[in-house]
């Protein structure tokens, strides 16, 4: 029996040399009584044994769901060999994901989970300018700055900077870039998560979050102002504070979303907490983006060993914010 009618998560193929395709396809298995969405992709990419069924529209998908995987024809150039990226297939790739913001943006689906993609093959052979994904999906949606999550039950966390050298950070960390890390992070709680009022703690940048400006003034001059500010218009702000306090299970039950100051501050608790289930988010962006928190693994590739749960979480996930957006 098909699914009540609902609008479906359209998912990218990312590179199918990868593991996308076949987590997608384990995640067919796991959610197909529960979520419906469609895989976006070249049929003959998907695993021999695949259960699939290629449909014309996204509205198909939810009659489909129960049959197989929902796949939208999008042909590529060459077959893809699990583990050997083709230059010929890297443009198409690129091609796919404008496909699902355009698909998203029109209203014939309810949110984007995008598969992994290998952005040393995009920015060699498919005319890909970006830094990454995000980057991407910020420039396709008119988007100044998107902001990163990285979401699982056990936390939500966002770096306010991230692929920057350490020795980088303090420079770039600004109040201006802090305080609309925060209000992104704010209003995505709000909007998509479906918190009315949102606690968020924020950390210290130095040890002890400076210790009173003995361990560096970073944590004074720039982010408790940021602090005081928000606080100030009514949002429930903890910090800044000492980031080897802030994920015990008690600090944890203490809000609803951390903002840290640089990649590892954030990610580091992140994967220790929920390596194989956290869902890299999108904040900010005027369509709901969702993505599993790994990479094409190209060394496993085709082994059928990869390992589905970031595929599922990123697809429920996708599935519940746009549902909440909705609303």
């Amino acid at each position: 029996m098909a699914m009540a009618s609902t609008l479906p998560v359209a998912v990218t193929c990312g590179d199918p040399a990868g593991i996308g395709i076949e987590t997608v396809v384990k995640a067919w298995h796991a959610l197909r009584d529960e979520t419906v969405f469609f895989l976006i992709g070249d049929p003959g990419h998907l695993p021999k044994d695949a259960r699939a069924v290629v449909i014309e529209r996204p509205d198909h998908a939810s009659e489909a769901m129960s049959n197989g995987l929902p796949v939208l024809m999008h042909a590529f150039p060459v077959e893809a060999i699990p583990g050997q990226p083709a230059p010929e297939n890297a443009r198409s790739v690129v091609e796919v994901i404008e496909r699902g913001v355009e698909l998203v943006q029109s209203g014939a689906a309810s949110a984007l989970c995008t598969a992994p993609i290998s952005k040393k093959e995009l920015a060699d052979f498919g005319d890909f300018t970006h830094p990454g994904h995000t980057e991407f999906l910020g420039a396709l949606t008119n988007t100044d700055r998107p902001v990163m999550m990285i979401a699982s039950d056990a936390l939500r966390v966002v770096p306010t900077t991230i692929h920057i050298p350490l020795a980088d950070v303090p420079a770039a960390l600004t109040e201006d870039l802090l305080e609309e890390t925060i209000r992104v992070t704010h209003t995505a709680l709000q909007r998509d998560f479906g918190l009315p009022a949102p606690r968020i703690a924020v950390s210290g940048l130095n040890p002890h979050a400076g210790e009173d400006g003995l361990l560096g003034i970073e944590d004074a001059k720039t982010i408790l102002p940021v602090c005081d500010r928000l606080r100030a218009e009514g949002m429930a702000l903890a910090g800044p504070l000492p980031a080897d306090t802030m994920f015990h299970p008690e600090a944890r039950a203490q809000y609803d979303a951390a903002v840290m100051m640089y990649h590892d501050q954030a990610l580091v608790p992140a994967k220790t907490l929920a390596f194989d289930t956290g869902v890299n988010v999108t904040l900010g962006l005027p369509i709901v983006r969702t993505s599993p928190d790994h990479g094409t693994a190209f060394g496993i590739a085709g082994n059928d060993i990869a390992s589905p749960a970031s595929m599922i979480e990123a697809i429920r996930l996708a599935a519940a914010m746009g549902k909440a957006r909705a609303a």
